[in-house]
Parts: structure tokens; sequence; C-alpha cells
């Protein structure tokens, strides 16, 4: 669920600290100054969707932690693949968006939608700041490997 910063902008990543848009930029070469919508292109034409697990849920500030449990909606992720049918693999913005993914999201997918790969990535926020950013960067390559081949 994006944090306060990006709910106030109505735009993801939109904390000056999160290294998204950044690691983005250094992966795919695309302008850092880019507007947002700019941006959400420049995702989309390297092949990237961008979309969060949760619909809604309730949390007192950013943290993933304070998000009360008996709140969550997932997005309705089977007619996102439907409207998406090329989707290949599914990478998860940190630990939270990941458990959630597969607690919440899988169970209610077919078959084959469940054999797509998932991949935990690093957490972009700047609440992770115990992995550097090079690691970081290091892992979203690895996790964005087929796409970056085609390049």
């Amino acid at each position: 669920m994006p944090g306060v910063a990006s709910l106030e902008a109505q735009r993801y990543y939109a904390h000056s600290r999160n290294l998204f848009w950044p690691i983005m930029t250094e992966l795919f070469g695309f302008e850092a100054d880019l507007s947002y919508g700019g941006r959400l292109e420049a995702l989309n034409s390297s092949g990237v969707a961008l979309w969060d697990v949760l619909a809604r849920c309730e949390r007192q500030g950013s943290l993933d932690s304070d998000i009360e449990p008996g709140s969550i909606e997932v997005h309705d992720f089977d007619a996102f693949f439907q409207r998406h049918p090329r989707v290949e693999r599914v990478l998860c913005n940190g630990g939270a968006a990941f458990q959630l993914y597969r607690r919440r999201v899988l169970p209610q997918l077919s078959a084959a939608l469940r054999e797509l790969p998932l991949l935990q990535m690093p957490s972009t926020s700047p609440a992770n700041a115990g992995v550097r950013r090079e690691e970081k960067l290091a892992r979203w390559r690895e996790g964005l490997a087929p796409l970056l081949a085609r390049g």
C-alpha cells in the first residue's frame, strides 16, 4: 500500500528517499526528470506493470507493519491478469507485499496463474535502510533480467 507521501501526491513512490524510481531509471534508461506520467509510460513500454497488492486497508502512518489485518482488501488479480495476459512474473516490492500476495492473492488464482514466478524484491522504501542501494539495484536487475535482456 502506498505510504502517506504517495497517497498525498496520488502517485507511486513519491517519498523523496524511496529508491524505486532511481532504480528503474537506471535499469531502463529513461530520464529521471520525466513527469510521473512519463515515468509510468516508460515502465509500461519496457514491459513493466505497476500495481498494489492491496485495493484498500487501514493503517496509521506509512509502515506496512501498521496495517490493520481485518481491514485488508486485495485487488482483483484475476481480472488484472485477464487484461494483461503477457505477464510473465510478479515482483513484490518488499516482504509485506510478498507475504500479502502469497497469502491473499495466490489462493484465489487459477492453477496456471499460481505458476507465475513470484519474487520478493528488497523494498525500495527508506524504511529498508539496512540494505544498501547497490544491493537493491543488483537484486532488482536480477528480477527484471528477462525484460532487460529484450532491451
